[in-house]
């Protein structure tokens, strides 16, 4: 599913560059789940925007169930993303002016899926908000909109769940629930799943911990996570 070799990545700080990135090689099946951890600033994120094609390594190698990422134009990382991706932020995202339903129903419709509304109101069944599906993003709660905007982010069956500290704007209960629901829906849909996390209880649920401190990616284990 997902292949990297020899990525490295920096960002221009004052007079100098700071390495976040450096020499990363990693293998993903399809169907694992894998978190990455790491303290703030590591580049968890960084790595997170280099496999959606949302940004760009210095040098190396990225892809996407076989397709290199650099040899894309910008019109084809979109199109990737909108066929083979669900991006879920920390921050939610949603579209203000948009309810709930018109949320979920969008990347449907960029697709020109005709059955848009049917397939957006299954998925908010399916994540527990049916009838919140008239809402704004405003009158909804954090729990609340961080469910839809997984909704949004799965309604298209993604082969690629990519998932940005998904539950670090939510109260432990709130957090443990969502962190439910992304697991359960990774595994009726058979995505892969790569997670960026603080949260060491939920990356020990994932099939693969991988630390990333220094620019290098190191594998751990659940039981090092807890110790």
């Amino acid at each position: 599913m997902i292949g990297l070799r020899n990525v490295q990545m920096s960002y221009p700080v004052e007079q100098s560059r700071i390495t976040v990135l450096e020499d990363v090689n990693l293998d993903i099946s399809s169907g694992e789940s894998v978190a990455v951890i790491g303290p703030s600033g590591s580049g968890k994120t960084t790595l997170l925007l280099l496999l959606a094609g949302l940004d760009h390594p210095d040098a190396g190698s990225i892809e996407i169930q076989g397709t290199r990422l650099d040899t894309q134009s910008a019109d084809e990382l979109a199109n990737l993303r909108r066929d083979r991706m669900g991006i879920v932020f920390q921050s939610f995202h949603l579209i203000p002016s948009l309810t709930a339903l018109g949320n979920v129903m969008l990347p449907l419709e960029i697709a020109g899926a005709t059955n848009a509304e049917t397939n957006a109101h299954d998925m908010l069944e399916r994540v527990g908000l049916e009838h919140r599906e008239s809402h704004y993003p405003t009158q909804l709660s954090g729990g609340e909109q961080q469910r839809v905007a997984i909704a949004r982010a799965l309604v298209h069956t993604p082969p690629l769940i990519l998932a940005d500290e998904p539950t670090g704007n939510l109260d432990k209960e709130t957090g443990r629930a969502i962190s439910d629901l992304l697991f359960e829906l990774h595994d009726s849909l058979g995505s892969t799943l790569v997670l960026v996390t603080h949260d060491v209880a939920l990356a020990s649920r994932c099939d693969r911990q991988l630390r990333l401190d220094g620019g290098s990616l190191v594998e751990t284990n659940a039981h090092a996570l807890s110790a």
